[in-house]
């Protein structure tokens, strides 16, 4: 009798401690940060990331810088990297969004993610949020019959009042298909706290980039910043901790490092390590 009840409970503990190990946030990499190098040296640049402990990899909107599919996707292979988030242009979504599918499939991206909803200059208005909607929805509903989350990531100016509350809540209060990545510069860059966004939305963030501004830097809600005032994470104004920890609890999938700085070959590194180091 003893002994039974000595299994159970060690069969109770082994499965509560798996339990707590089975899921981790995976840390990725923004391509977009290493812009300027991949049109000079594609596999240099890829080696370099692999160089970084980094496997995962969301891509920038910039293709596949003059190479075959076939090409890039040898190269990504050889290095041991996947892209399992695939950018995807508003135009393109409304447009072709059958394109947009066979590029995540090509892949094997279990994301898709859009970075910007157009819009003219500094006027952001209830009329493209509801377009967006209408074409998120549409697009995301194909997406997610093959298995494939679109996200919308956005920059900011989703945070113009509307009906005692933003243009924002309106778009996740109505994202039927889809759902959103938090880059946390760009909630934090209008004067909102990332933290109090996730806990207000905790299942809409699936995605996230993890981003810091240099203190003493001036925000805005235009979605526009110098990006010279990105600064290696941890060492800025926003607190990355705090906003690790609440992803962490979410279960946030994927966390993408970004860097848009001409220093992100020293910086990037040194963020990976940090965000590794909150683990």
């Amino acid at each position: 009798m003893r002994t039974s009840r000595l299994v159970l409970a060690l069969s109770f503990v082994v499965f509560h401690l798996a339990a707590g190990m089975v899921y981790s946030q995976e840390i990725g990499l923004q391509l977009y940060s290493l812009r300027n190098e991949f049109p000079n040296n594609v596999p240099g640049t890829f080696a370099k990331i692999k160089s970084w402990g980094i496997t995962n990899l969301e891509d920038g909107n910039d293709g596949t810088y003059g190479y075959s599919q076939a090409e890039y996707n040898a190269m990504l292979a050889e290095n041991g990297l996947k892209i399992v988030s695939v950018s995807a242009p508003f135009e393109e979504l409304q447009n072709s969004p059958e394109t947009v599918l066979a590029r995540a499939k090509n892949y094997g991206a279990k994301y898709v993610v859009c970075f910007w909803i157009p819009h003219n200059g500094n006027d952001f208005t209830i009329t493209d949020t509801n377009l967006a909607l209408e074409v998120f929805n549409t697009a995301g509903k194909l997406l997610k019959d093959n298995g494939i989350t679109l996200t919308y990531h956005p920059h900011g100016y989703e945070f113009r009042p509307y009906k005692g509350a933003f243009l924002i809540d309106h778009l996740i209060k109505n994202s039927d298909h889809f759902d959103f990545e938090m880059d946390v510069y760009w909630f934090a860059h209008p004067g909102e706290d990332p933290v109090e966004w996730l806990r207000k939305y905790p299942d809409e963030f699936k995605l996230m980039h993890l981003k810091d501004c240099k203190k003493g830097t001036k925000g805005n809600g235009n979605g526009s910043s110098d990006v010279e005032t990105n600064v290696v994470l941890g060492r800025g104004q926003i607190d990355i901790d705090a906003v690790v920890a609440e992803a962490k609890k979410l279960r946030i999938d994927y966390f993408f490092v970004e860097d848009e700085s001409s220093k992100a070959l020293i910086q990037v590194p040194k963020s990976i390590e940090y965000v590794k180091g909150l683990e």
